[in-house]
């Protein structure tokens, strides 16, 4: 499994609790991790299906330290931020080169100065 905590525009976040889930395409740093996940290979692959991703919009609350650069806030205080949990999966191990590379890339693209992006493993159910 492969969860990242997206930091997403404040309209973005209130125009998908609205039902518009098209904003998610429109947010700069989420259309980024969509693409990645959308694009093929190990993420999200389930075969008969690709790019398979659960979108959960919410809020996470942090204090940055006295010695942090946030994007978000000031160090030392408390922030909220609107953020975009995605939890897709992956059709190898945790250590498996491609999904590295692709969990690159969105450490690459991920705006935080600690991204927040959990890697483990999983076995899904199957039918057949």
């Amino acid at each position: 499994m492969v969860r990242i905590h997206v930091p997403v525009r404040a309209e973005t976040l209130a125009a998908m609790l609205t039902g518009d889930a098209a904003a998610a395409d429109g947010d700069p740093v989420l259309a980024v991790m969509l693409a990645v996940i959308r694009e093929g290979g190990v993420l999200g692959d389930f075969g008969l299906y690709t790019g398979v991703v659960e979108i959960a919009p919410g809020w996470e609350s942090f204090r940055s330290g006295p010695d942090a650069a946030p994007t978000l806030g000031s160090a030392g205080e408390a922030s909220l931020s609107s953020t975009v949990i995605l939890t897709t999966y992956a059709v190898c191990g945790p250590d498996d080169p491609a999904l590295l590379a692709m969990v690159g890339r969105l450490l690459a693209a991920h705006p935080w100065e600690v991204p927040v992006i959990e890697v483990s493993p999983t076995r899904l159910a199957w039918r057949g």
